[in-house]
């Protein structure tokens, strides 16, 4: 077996990968990377030397992995997490004094409840660090934390595939929404349910949902009047119209009164569902997000020590 020569190979290169890998485009990897476009190009022009393979290919609007990258993403990002843990280890962790910012991915309508609360925690605990929020889909979660898109996902998920650490932050249920006054409000039967006009969040405008699918079971349809792409803008629809949807009941505890909504147990029984965090086991080397996924599962948990 071929002994591989370390000092030929540049891993200063990796987090060049990373960036483009996450941000698909290399003028934004640049800028993740705080370096100009044409260091990242050259850096790349290094990695499909190294590795023997374009690794990215243009396309329109930026670059796409090739194969070989995607099979080179894991082991990558495993190299780098070891190296962030080994740095962290010599400096540690400490949330109060960190300046960095970390990436949360999450449905609108779990990160308007759930992001309030953590922003409080985290100003008050570690005033210097800094968040952002991807809107984040469930289908979508595991490409984006594999891509490192974002650094920790909070979905409505059960099935958690090996390579992930994930734990459930809280439970909701879904309770029909409809502005004050509305008539089904004070009679919320099932023939009634079927009979008004409902709005439902669907980004690709499909007009068909869950609950569709349990009314047919029974012979039953409704009319799907109109489709949004978020829960807040369902919100708004709701309180000026006399479309009724269905809501988490989390958001709407939390915002139905702001909107001037009432909420009602559904005539149809529906699920109830978990929202879990999830994130890579490779990340949780890195105190920093270790730290992180804490505070979601235990938000009382701020004055917990950090791994050193």
């Amino acid at each position: 077996m071929r002994e591989i020569q370390l000092d030929r190979v540049d891993l200063n290169l990796f987090p060049v990968f990373e960036a483009v890998l996450a941000e698909g485009n290399v003028a934004r990897a640049a800028a993740r990377l705080h370096v100009t476009p044409s260091a990242v190009s050259h850096g790349l022009n290094r990695l499909r030397q190294q590795f023997n393979d374009p690794l990215f290919l243009k396309v329109p609007k930026g670059v796409v992995p090739t194969e070989r990258a995607l099979e080179l993403a894991d082991a990558i990002a495993d190299v780098l997490a070891r190296a962030r843990r080994v740095v962290g280890a010599a400096e540690p962790f400490d949330p109060a004094r960190s300046k960095r910012r970390f990436t949360l991915g999450a449905p609108d309508a779990i990160a308007a409840v759930m992001m309030p609360q953590l922003l409080a925690v985290v100003q008050k605990h570690a005033p210097s660090i800094d968040m952002s929020l991807r809107y984040v889909l469930r289908d979508a979660a595991f490409a984006e934390l594999d891509a490192r898109s974002v650094d920790i996902a909070v979905v409505p998920i059960d099935d958690v595939p090996a390579r992930f650490v994930s734990k459930i932050v809280f439970e909701d249920r879904f309770q029909i929404a409809a502005r004050c006054g509305h008539p089904f409000a004070d009679s919320p039967t099932l023939k009634r349910y079927c009979e008004i006009q409902h709005v439902i969040v669907s980004p690709g405008g499909d007009t068909r949902a869950y609950v569709d699918d349990v009314l047919a079971s029974r012979g039953l349809s409704r009319r799907v009047a109109m489709t949004v792409p978020s829960f807040m803008l369902m919100l708004a629809v709701v309180a000026e119209t006399d479309l009724v949807a269905a809501l988490p009941k989390g958001l709407l505890d939390a915002y139905g009164a702001r909107f001037g909504l009432v909420g009602v147990d559904s005539p149809l029984p529906m699920r109830s569902f978990q929202l879990r965090a999830v994130v890579p086991k490779a990340a949780m080397m890195d105190a920093g997000i270790e730290w992180l996924f804490g505070l979601l599962v235990h938000p009382n948990g701020a004055k917990q020590r950090s791994r050193r």
